[in-house]
């Protein structure tokens, strides 16, 4: 029997629990039509992690059986201008800075498969495109049949002949064993002699630096800094090309090729003490956080905004019989007038706000704020935004 407490990624035992929750919800992004639905959506533990040898956090408790991946899953961001300007940065980054052009280019993870059209709807690019995951929505190919998508997820099987490019933006660290997902991608560029890989993964360093406790949440079962994103690349046999911040510090963006000379990254940096630190103040962060809403919500109703896995793992945190926060307000609208998993809280447009007399929204990304002001101004509301 495998120790549950063996690092994922060197292997060491040599880890320890920094944060244990029970019961929580195992999804952050099922579309649920009734509140009964999401209160009844299925639960299971937080055991995170750190490996005191190398710096990767996992979560030791996790079971992929009680993932359930499908058309009913939406994570879209891209209703946010904000977060599409920031993915034209990086489709920037990839066609323009790394010159990709007449490529095969493979998406591990596609979602809604906005991102692989970018990268190959334009003709002058010449790039073909092919997308896997099983919550994709939409036709089967698009693009005059240069773009191809398959409801699935990527795996062995998945090999795509003249892939040179692999896109894979938020999927790694909802895999339990990242490297058996490179050893996948690996496997499917053998034949390629200069193949590109670009990666992005929310920075676990930042969340813990920031105290961010409602960024740990059950999806997420593998989380990276910059050094032990490296390492797991190296380990895989790819060479890594540059990691480093994006999204305002968020996230890690990583780009690899072959193989270098170099051995993989050792050693822990600083995120098990980061680690450690944390752990002394999470309950007292989310204390603070349960009292400023019970503050905020003698004046009148309070909402979240963000009905993603941050607005979900708060509203769990702080309110999981949905006594203290209104409602939580999304832009998506595939979102509004569905339930927030777990608790069950109404999702909401932002202009219902008024109706509802909410006073107060706390926003679950400070990346956000100016995005939000401009539409609660744009509304005419007077909702007051209690900064994170």
């Amino acid at each position: 029997m495998t120790d549950r407490s063996a690092c994922r990624l060197c292997g060491e035992v040599a880890s320890r629990a920094f944060l244990v929750r029970r019961g929580v919800p195992v999804h952050q992004n099922l579309i649920l039509a009734t509140r009964e639905a999401a209160r009844a959506i299925p639960r299971g533990d937080l055991e995170m992690c750190v490996c005191e040898a190398c710096g990767f956090v996992f979560n030791r408790a996790f079971d992929p059986s009680l993932l359930r991946y499908g058309e009913s899953y939406d994570n879209d961001q891209t209703c946010s201008s904000e977060f599409r300007a920031y993915l034209d940065g990086l489709l920037h980054r990839i066609l323009v800075e790394r010159g990709v052009r007449g490529s095969v280019v493979v998406e591990v993870g596609c979602g809604s498969g906005a991102f692989l059209r970018r990268l190959v709807e334009d003709p002058e690019l010449e790039n073909t495109g092919y997308g896997f995951d099983p919550a994709y929505r939409g036709p089967d190919t698009a693009a005059d049949g240069r773009l191809r998508f398959r409801r699935e997820m990527y795996g062995p099987a998945c090999r795509v002949d003249g892939a040179a490019v692999v896109v894979c933006r938020h999927v790694i660290e909802h895999v339990p064993d990242p490297l058996a997902l490179l050893a996948d991608v690996r496997g499917a560029l053998l034949n390629e002699a200069d193949p590109a890989l670009f990666f992005e993964t929310p920075c676990v360093d930042w969340i813990l630096r920031h105290r961010v406790v409602w960024d740990f949440f059950y999806e997420h079962c593998s989380l990276f800094s910059t050094r032990t994103l490296a390492a797991a690349f190296e380990r895989a046999g790819f060479g890594v090309a540059r990691v480093g911040h994006v999204f305002q510090g968020q996230y890690l963006w990583l780009e690899a090729g072959r193989r270098n000379d170099g051995a993989p990254q050792r050693g822990a940096g600083g995120t098990a003490a980061l680690a450690a630190e944390f752990s002394a103040h999470e309950r007292e962060t989310t204390d603070a956080w349960r009292r400023t809403i019970e503050s905020e919500r003698r004046r009148g109703p309070v909402a979240l905004w963000g009905a993603g896995a941050k607005g979900v793992t708060l509203a769990n945190l702080v309110d999981p019989d949905g006594e203290l926060v209104d409602c939580v307000v999304d832009l998506n609208p595939r979102k509004q007038g569905n339930y927030l998993p777990g608790t069950g809280h109404p999702i909401v447009a932002p202009e219902a706000l008024g109706a509802r007399g909410v006073v107060a929204a706390v926003p679950m990304n400070p990346n956000y704020r100016e995005e939000n002001v401009e539409i609660l101004a744009r509304n005419g509301l007077a909702v007051r935004l209690v900064d994170v």
